[in-house]
């Protein structure tokens, strides 16, 4: 036995990890590509997929190990690469990346997620009925969050209709995100009649779509899909 005995081949073991063979940088490459644009695919399709399309020979095993390298091992880490990837480079996308992300997006509803990347990527708006007062009326509030920053807005109001909460995005949150440069991309609401009906008679919704803002219900009975902004109330 070597010099050190059992203490010096241990410490030799320790010092010494093994390193596993990674492929070439160009099937590294194509590997990824593909995850980006077939996300939801597993690892042997993956890699059947790649031989039969490129004649590239790489196992289950070895996609495997590109996606570890690169934090993709699950579906949802894939998902959410590909949704990154849409917000941040606005590239068009293949059908199989739009299906993806949608099937992704009524996951994340069903179980109460919701993605963010960027101020203005997302808001999440409400209406809170605060109560009565005696010789004035009811008062509702409208809150409003940005979910990537936390910036919070509110006003009152008399009534809860769709104007009031088309006049509280045009009054309160648009102007702040105009003035610094910023973009409202997306809108998360409930099913609430202020903010959903048919698109040519409904002042809020006629207002977003105006406004280039993609709006997205919450699921009927999950209103924790809102949570953002049911914090905020």
């Amino acid at each position: 036995m070597e010099e050190g005995g059992i203490e010096g081949l241990l410490e030799n073991s320790r010092s010494k990890p093994r390193v596993g063979i990674r492929v070439a940088p160009e099937i590294e490459k194509l590997v990824l590509d593909y995850a980006l644009q077939f996300p939801t695919h597993g690892q042997n399709r993956t890699a059947n997929k790649l031989k039969k399309k490129n004649s590239i020979v790489v196992s289950g095993g070895g996609v495997r190990s590109i996606w570890q390298r690169h934090d993709l091992t699950t579906k949802a880490l894939r998902l959410k690469r590909l949704e990154k990837y849409s917000a941040e480079t606005n590239a068009i996308l293949t059908e199989s990346q739009v299906q993806a992300l949608g099937e992704a997006k009524e996951e994340k509803q069903a179980h109460g997620e919701v993605g963010t990347y960027h101020p203005g990527f997302l808001f999440a708006q409400d209406t809170y009925n605060v109560g009565y007062i005696k010789g004035i009326g009811k008062i509702y509030q409208q809150p409003e969050i940005d979910t990537y920053s936390n910036l919070g807005f509110a006003k009152l109001y008399f009534q809860k209709t769709a104007l009031t909460a088309a006049d509280f995005l045009n009054d309160k949150v648009l102007p702040l995100f105009d003035e610094h440069g910023m973009k409202v991309l997306r809108m998360l609401t409930d099913n609430g009649r202020e903010y959903c009906w048919r698109l040519e008679d409904h002042k809020y919704q006629l207002f977003i779509h105006l406004s280039a803002i993609e709006h997205s219900g919450t699921k009927i009975r999950r209103p924790q899909t809102n949570g953002f902004v049911e914090r905020l109330n």
